[in-house]
């Protein structure tokens, strides 16, 4: 598979390649799944999905966003029908989602209704600080999603006094959900 070209950026960044790679496997998205990614901002995680799956619905609220949006899909290869709208979520979610993307904490648990509602099968919402990763978790466990939480770090080398040290990204927290998990 070709790598992700993001020739245009958004204020918040991209989810990094490694967090993607553990995000998508977490979904255990199908090719004849309706993929949602909510919080689109780069577009980094809705180009992986349309990748592998046949429909994709990217949600952004800040028109810029959703600019870059489409402009990174432009610069990239994929087969999905991919469709993106403009709205505050849960506004311009679909009902007919197999499996979701939550890519900020903003409205978060309105979110998590609107998929335990129209019987979203998979969910995954990334979190890069200890508090609201809390919140998620207990919003994951009251709706009865939660599955796992898995903690990813991330380090990359680099060349320092003719060796190999790394430098470490932010954690993120992967907070993983199915209909009608029994929890941790």
């Amino acid at each position: 598979m070709s790598q992700v070209t993001l020739p245009h950026d958004a204020k918040a960044g991209p989810t990094k390649p490694e967090v993607r790679a553990v995000t998508l496997g977490k979904l255990g998205l199908r090719s004849t799944d309706h993929f949602v990614d909510v919080g689109s901002c780069t577009g980094s995680v809705t180009i992986e999905a349309a990748r592998r799956v046949e429909r994709v619905t990217a949600v952004e609220r800040k028109p810029k966003r959703l600019d870059v949006t489409r402009k990174n899909l432009g610069a990239n290869d994929y087969d999905a029908d991919v469709t993106l709208r403009e709205a505050e979520a849960p506004e311009g979610l679909p009902a007919d989602a197999d499996a979701m993307f939550v890519g900020g904490s903003r409205n978060f648990e309105a979110v998590l209704d609107h998929a335990v509602e129209t019987g979203v099968d998979r969910v995954v919402m990334n979190v890069s600080r200890v508090e609201p990763a809390g919140d998620a978790i207990e919003a994951f466990r009251e709706r009865n999603l939660l599955s796992e939480v898995v903690q990813l770090q991330v380090s990359h080398g680099y060349e320092l006094a003719g060796a190999t040290s790394f430098r470490s990204n932010n954690p993120v927290y992967v907070v993983v959900g199915r209909r009608g998990a029994e929890g941790l």
